[in-house]
Order: structure tokens, then sequence, then C-alpha cells
């Protein structure tokens, strides 16, 4: 029931996606009990989304999206009322499968709970739960267990509900024959494009065309307002190299995490593959082995020859089959189950895996043990240095902005003290595009780029305020160079527009020309039209065909042929003429079941919407959209 929690599945992945979000830990009581009038958001049935719920899960989508889009994240995206309603949308969802997993009595066994905390990777060491792991990533988030264990009960109460229902959906072999020849069914097809280029020398600009142009689009032709700045950047990173290790507490943090330096038992094996390629052939390949196992048995010293003679693995055959030390979870599991159940120098049965039948022989074992401090010495003292970072910044984090508000003439006093180096910018924009806010770092976060064009800022070169510009990320800066907006002289980009509004006149030229063929050859005119070679694409797998060109070659009528369609891609116009429908290629069973599942998940996804769109019906739901309102930033 919970594995795809666990595993993320695709299905519950993509749709939890849009509903989990860390706004309440403690069940459903803890909705009754949330804070008075005037402070709630929304209410769904008796429940309430505070104020404080909201903004944590507002924070959330903007570390989802930092994540997602890296530097192309920007957090005014965030700001219009349509963003801020998507993130009150999720959590109403949630909300409204809380409140229905409730009513279904649906809960889930502290057994259960535990049993699925065991299983989370990233809690493991090993393969196995680690308690030390799991405290060391809730500190890191600030959560406590009781809290970590209501939220993930939630979720796991939530998969409940939502499994019973995205299960439920069904692919008939009539809609997944229907499918496959929507994704797989092919239109061959060959190509005409009329390029702008063909018509530029029947451009005839008028004499101030391109002085109009420049008088109504004067916006495009300034230089922005732009300043340099020097910075400093407080985080765990920068106060890292700061701390001093002792050997006491890499010691005492060696023989607190023993169980992290174990060095697991490592078995050295040799084998001798015979492969089955088919179902059919595979009651031969058993047999083969079985032979090969019983001459093995009566001479064991010519194990490496009868590998090299017969192994169909061609990467340990010429070696005698031998695969080297390996650990466990790096062979399939029943070739490691055989290999760590036998004794050294012993010769296994016949084992079959994915890969076809294996005779194994076991040539060594390593047992498991503790790796000495001085082999792992560099990695604790890593961690203990950003434990301690971590520490000091969070000790230092205030009076690091303290010191920036108090002392606005210069940032000295702050990188003197905190041991920082300072660093300067170079050219900043106002209104810097999306790429070029990307290509700052730290100095593109919006907060920190409209402190920086304040007045005192400018003027009065005033340290701005320290910005959180990441998690435990401070960044504090000043003005040390300011050059005002200006506009460029007609003069100097006079040939730029006129390159620029010859362009689009040839362009339209080329359309021109490119609708009145394709007209022609509709009405059935002589087909004079130097074509490509004929070329074949599916929705899957278009080739050369332009994505703008997909849509209407497949939606082209097919009653006959040959049809032509046009459209305009690559800055000029294309004719395309669709002379035959290709069939779909036949697939084998396992690309078919694939997918099939693959359209069974997007009919979960479907009865998943349904559902909650039921549940909204069910249940009242008050929205203060003017709190939204007044909130937008």
């Amino acid at each position: 029931m919970f594995d795809a929690v666990r595993n993320n599945q695709k299905i519950v992945q993509v749709f939890l996606a849009l509903i989990t979000l860390p706004f309440a830990f403690f069940g459903i009581e803890a909705y009754v009990r949330n804070s008075g009038a005037g402070d709630d958001v929304a209410r769904v049935g008796d429940t309430k989304i505070t104020a404080h719920e909201f903004e944590l899960a507002m924070r959330e989508r903007q570390d989802q999206l930092r994540r997602s889009m890296g530097e192309s994240f920007r957090p005014e995206m965030l700001n219009s009322l349509d963003a801020r309603m998507s993130v009150l949308n999720s959590l109403i969802d949630r909300r409204l499968l809380l409140l229905d997993s409730s009513q279904n009595r649906m809960v889930v066994s502290n057994a259960a709970l535990v049993n699925e905390i065991n299983k989370i990777p990233a809690l493991q060491d090993n393969g196995k739960f680690s308690l030390e792991r799991y405290n060391r990533l809730l500190n890191a988030q600030g959560m406590s267990k009781p809290q970590f264990e209501a939220m993930y009960r939630q979720d796991l109460t939530i998969q409940q509900l939502m499994d019973a229902v995205s299960e439920t959906a069904f692919v008939s072999q009539a809609q997944a024959d229907a499918l496959l020849d929507i994704q797989l069914g092919g239109r061959q097809y060959a190509e005409h494009h009329i390029a702008p280029g063909q018509f530029t020398a029947q451009v005839k600009l008028a004499a101030d065309a391109a002085e109009k142009y420049y008088n109504d689009n004067k916006a495009q032709f300034e230089t922005p307002e732009q300043v340099k700045a020097e910075f400093l950047v407080l985080s765990p990173d920068a106060l890292a190299a700061q701390a001093a290790i002792s050997e006491a507490e890499v010691k005492a943090a060696y023989e607190a995490g023993k169980d992290r330096y174990q060095q697991a038992e490592e078995r050295r094996a040799s084998h001798i593959l015979i492969t089955a390629k088919n179902d059919g052939e595979k009651a031969a390949a058993r047999k083969k082995a079985e032979e090969l196992l019983k001459e093995v048995r009566k001479t064991p010293a010519k194990f490496a020859d009868l590998a090299k003679q017969h192994s169909q693995d061609p990467g340990s055959a010429g070696n005698g089959g031998d695969l080297g030390y390996f650990g466990r979870d790096a062979m399939v599991k029943p070739f490691e189950d055989a290999v760590f159940s036998l004794k050294n120098g012993e010769i296994s049965d016949v084992v079959e895996s994915d890969f076809g039948y294996h005779i194994i022989k076991l040539t060594g074992i390593k047992p498991a043990k503790l790796l000495p401090l001085e082999s792992v010495r560099a990695d604790i003292e890593k961690d203990l240095r950003q434990q301690a970072a971590l520490q000091k910044f969070a000790e230092s984090a205030e009076s690091f902005s303290n010191m920036v508000y108090e002392q606005p003439d210069s940032l000295q006093a702050a990188a003197e003290g905190f041991k920082l180096q300072p660093q300067q910018s170079g050219w900043i924009a106002r209104n810097a595009t999306p790429q070029e806010a990307a290509a700052l770092g730290l100095l593109g976060n919006e907060k920190v780029r409209a402190a920086l064009f304040s007045d005192d800022a400018i003027k009065n070169k005033r340290n701005i305020e320290a910005v959180e510009v990441a998690p435990n990320t401070l960044l504090a800066a000043r003005v040390i160079e300011h050059k005002a907006a200006a506009l460029k002289p007609f003069e100097s980009v006079k040939s730029e527009i006129e390159k620029l509004l010859t362009a689009r006149e040839a362009g339209r030229l080329a359309e021109e020309s490119g609708k009145a063929h394709l007209a022609a050859l509709q009405k059935g005119e002589a087909d004079k039209v130097s074509w490509s070679p004929l070329k074949t694409a599916t929705r899957m797998q278009r080739g050369d065909l332009p994505a703008e060109a997909v849509r209407p070659l497949f939606q082209a009528e097919t009653e006959k042929l040959p049809a032509y369609v046009g459209v305009n891609v690559r800055g000029g116009y294309s004719l395309y003429k669709l002379v035959k429908l290709v069939p779909p290629e036949k697939l084998d069973e396992t690309r078919r079941k694939a997918l099939e599942r693959q359209y069974a998940g997007i009919l979960a996804q479907e009865d998943l919407s349904a559902y909650i769109n039921a549940l909204r019906a069910r249940y009242k739901i008050d929205i203060n959209k003017s709190l939204l309102e007044s909130r937008e930033r």
C-alpha cells in the first residue's frame, strides 16, 4: 500500500507534488485549534487554513521551484495573485483528502509507520535504518520526531486514499489499440521551405521607417540604469574554514559513529553463464548448465578452463569467469543470495537470474571490518566543520545583520568581525532579464537588486540590509559605482533597426507567397513545387519535422491524398505535402505493456482530479481572497 510514497512512483508523485506542503504536522485535531478569526486564509469544512500555514506553504513552493529551475528561478514568480491562489488550492486539496480519509476511518498504525520510516533510503546506512542519521537529518530540518512522524503519518494516510482511487484506472484493449495508433502511427511527407532571405531584395523601407520605429520604441534603445556593488556573503561554507576541530572531537565522533565506518563484507566469485534469449531457449540453456555443473563437480580445478570454453559472459569468460570482489547490492539478487550462502571454495547449484543460468564458485572472502580512523579522518573533520559552521552561522546571523545596519557607511567592520573576504560585482542592470539575473549569482536575488537601486543605496552610498538569498546564506552589499539610464542616439542604432524592419517585411512576404502556393495546391492546381525527399514522422519521433508543424500535419484531412498544410516556421513559411499514412510499428509485448501502463497513469491522474473535484463539491470552502490580495508582494 505504501510503496508509492517510499519509491516516488510516478502517478502519486505527480499528484502529491501538487498537494504535499509542510504546513502542519499535528493531525486533523490541530486544524480545529488553529488561530482565531481574522487570521484565516481559507476554511475547508469546519477546519481553517491560517495565514501562518499559507506562508509556510509559499516558502516550500518557492524552494521547490528553486530546486527544479536552478539559476532560472526568480522569487517574483510567486508574487502574482494567480500564483498565490495556486498554492492555496494545493493546501485546500490536501486538507480535503485528510478530512475524507478521517471520515472514512483510514488510519496508519504505529507499527506500519515505524516500518515505513525504516525503509526511507535517506535514513539508512549500508541498507539498514540508522538512528544517528535520522536524528541528524531531523535536526538539520529543525523538526522534532513527533512533528516528522505526524507529518509522515498524514502522507501515508493520504496515500491510502489516493491508492484506492488511482488503482481503479483501467485501460481496455480497444483503448490501448487506439492510443498506440495515435502515438505510433506515422505520416510520410515532403517539405518545401520558403525562407525570408529570398525576398530581402524586394523590401523597400520608407525613408522615415527606422526613425518612426525608434521614436515609437525608445525603451528598446535605452542603456539601462546600472550599479557596481561591493558585497559580503555570510554562510556556513564561508565559516567552515574558520572552524578549529580538535583531535578529541575527531576521536569522539569516530567512536560515536562506528556503525558508519564499517566496511561491509566482500566476496570474490567466478561463474559460468549460459544465456537464454527468450522463453523458448530456457529449457535447453538450463540443461546445458546442469551438464556443465556435473563436469565442474567432477573436476573443480578445471572451473576456469570450463568458464573460458563455455561461459557466455563476455566480461568475465576470458578471465576464467572471475568477477573480482564485490559487496551486497552489486549483483542481481538470486546471484548475490547464492554467493553469500556459499563457503569459500564451494560451488553452487545452477542459479537462475535475468541474465540466464549461472554456476558459481566462491573464491575469496573479505570479512567486514571497522575502517581505521586515519582512513575516515577527512570525512569526519568535514562533517564536524559543517556542524560547527551551521552552529556558528545560527549564532552570527543576527549580529552580522545588526553590524551591517548599524555601521551603514562601510562593510569593512563586518568583513573583519566575521573574517569574510569582500567581493566586487560587475555592472548590474536595474531591469535585468531572468537570464542576466541568473548570471549574477547571489546578486541576482530580487530583494538584493531592489535594495541596490534604492535612493538610500545610490545617493547616500549606505549598506543595504542583509538579505537571505538562500537557506542559511546572508548577503550584505553597498553601491560603489552608478550609471543612470540613457537613450542611445538614433544614428548609433539606425542600421540595426533597418535590418530588423527588413527581416520582418521579408518574413511577411515569405508567408504571403507560401499561403498563395498553399491555396493553389488545395484547389487542385498543378503541383510545381520543388519538394524535399520523402520523410516520415510520428507524434513520438518527429525527426526533422519542426515542433510547430506536428499538430497541423497530423490534423490534416487524410480522406484524399496528397493533402497540403502550411506553417510559419524557422522565420519563414513551410509547405508540407502529406502523401501516405504509415501504420504503427508492431511492438513487442514489453513495450506495449509499458505504453499501456503510461496510459493507465494518465487515466489515474484524471480519476484523482475528478475525485478532488467531488470533494470540493461536498465540503464547504470559503477563501479570504482579500487577505490573499493584501499579502501580495
